[in-house]
């Protein structure tokens, strides 16, 4: 008699091990903080150098062009009309555009023309003594801030090492990416230290582990370092990214979305103009429209447009844009100046005594006044040499970590290697898969608002994924 054997049941493979969530992120953000690090510090470093010298560029300005920039004739100032005349009987086949009176003793008045041969936001500037009414050279002129020569070839180093467009990807690429490797060391920082603590009972995140040797030290003030200008590092990223072309597209467009862009000076004299303030007030100030004389020289009544907007606050360090027609006003606008927090403007007809339009940095909306101050900061404009050296001294301690993170991969070495090994691979597929969606989502959102960094990021993803799946 035949005994059957019963079939065995088929086993059912195990689950995919979901690793914990917390120590697989760590390993995720640690392997990208690496290759991040190995693959983007050339950029970040280019910048930090570029922008140290950035930083000290408005002092250098004052030193390299004193001959334009200051005199030591004493005495009386002649008016300013005066002294824009005497600019154009030295450039007599250039269109005036505006003059920036002299705001101390010692100082000359930049008289700016507008010059063909010239790039974009360029502007001829020629230089008087506002004392004896005499030329002290000519410059070109680049932008608000009127960089001079020096400090213009240095911005373009720092924004596009003179390349161009092409050239302007590679300081979008690092302001995308430096605010990912801040906030990663930051975390892995904070993790490494906690774990310390708990293994040894010292440690601090400001002041790291004392007493370490080799490539522990190293990582440690690695650590230390990016832990102090974290914070710089994060302002500084979003602030480039608002100059920058793809990103700086975008917040544009958020801006605008927002209501939240610069506000803006009428200066038509199309509409009803409102009286001048102070001792200006009551001299005509009804008439509406444009001048009744439009063959008037505008170069006159420069002073009573000077004298109209300084009766209303709009004074110190300004630049009085000269009307090209009879229908435009004469706009007094405040520059960007050491310590000056915000900037006003006020659209003024002289040949009325008249106040056509009033824009007061009070009056702007929040996010225009954070966009100005910023841009100030990173600019090292807003707290004079102060500013200047605070933003040295983060592009150096920038420089030194990115130097102590090369050596750190570099003690990482094994004997049979010529680089230190990364982090382990493959982390992504270990995670729940919600938390790895979400990850995969939120990389592509930020793909489409900072495209330098969200699509290399999916790309890293998607490689780190499959790679580590054949491994």
């Amino acid at each position: 008699m035949s005994t059957s054997v019963p079939s065995a049941t088929p086993k059912t493979p195990p689950p995919p091990r979901i690793a914990p969530v917390g120590p697989t992120l760590t390993a995720l953000v640690r392997r990208l903080h690496f290759y991040a690090g190995v693959l983007i510090a050339p950029f970040l470093l280019v910048a930090a150098v570029t922008g140290a010298l950035y930083a000290l560029s408005p002092t250098a300005e004052q030193l390299v062009y004193r001959q334009q920039l200051h005199t030591d004739a004493q005495g009386p100032a002649t008016s300013v009309a005066e002294q824009v005349r005497a600019a154009q009987l030295v450039r007599p086949d250039l269109h005036l555009s505006g003059v920036q009176p002299a705001t101390d003793p010692g100082d000359t008045t930049r008289v700016l023309f507008d010059d063909p041969t010239l790039g974009e936001s360029e502007r001829r500037a020629v230089f008087i003594d506002p004392v004896t009414a005499e030329s002290r050279g000519e410059l070109v002129s680049y932008g608000s801030s009127g960089a001079l020569p020096l400090r213009t070839w240095i911005d373009r180093l720092h924004r596009d090492l003179h390349l161009g467009d092409p050239g302007r990807l590679y300081s979008e690429l690092a302001a995308s990416w430096l605010w990912v490797v801040a906030l990663g060391g930051v975390a892995l920082w904070v993790v490494q230290i906690h774990k310390r603590r708990r293994a040894t009972g010292r440690g601090s995140f400001l002041r790291g582990v004392p007493g370490l040797g080799g490539r522990a030290r190293t990582v440690n003030r690695h650590g230390v370092i990016g832990v102090w200008i974290a914070i710089a590092l994060l302002f500084l990223s979003a602030t480039g990214l608002t100059w920058s072309t793809y990103a700086g597209e975008h917040v544009s467009d958020l801006r605008a979305a927002m209501n939240w862009t610069t506000p803006a000076v009428d200066a038509s004299l199309t509409g009803s103009p409102t009286t001048a303030g102070g001792e200006h007030a009551g001299h005509g100030s009804g008439a509406t429209g444009p001048s009744a004389d439009p063959s008037l020289d505008a170069v006159a009544e420069i002073d009573g447009a000077l004298a109209i907007a300084r009766a209303n606050g709009v004074d110190g360090a300004v630049e009085v844009h000269v009307p090209t027609d009879d229908t435009t006003a004469f706009t007094v606008s405040q520059r960007r100046v050491s310590w000056r927090a915000g900037t006003s403007s006020i659209a003024v007809d002289p040949s009325r005594d008249a106040v056509v339009d009033v824009n007061r940095f009070d009056d702007w909306p929040l996010a225009a006044k954070l966009s100005s101050w910023g841009v100030q900061l990173h600019m090292g404009l807003l707290f004079g040499v102060a500013n200047q050296l605070l933003l040295l001294a983060v592009m150096a301690a920038l420089i030194v970590m990115i130097i102590l993170g090369y050596r750190s991969w570099w003690q990482r070495r094994g004997r049979a290697r010529r680089v230190g090994a990364a982090p382990a691979r493959g982390t992504l597929r270990s995670l729940p898969r919600p938390v790895g969606v979400a990850i995969v989502a939120g990389a592509a959102a930020v793909g489409w608002f900072l495209p330098l960094l969200g699509w290399p990021l999916l790309a890293f993803l998607a490689i780190d994924s499959a790679v580590g799946r054949r491994n």
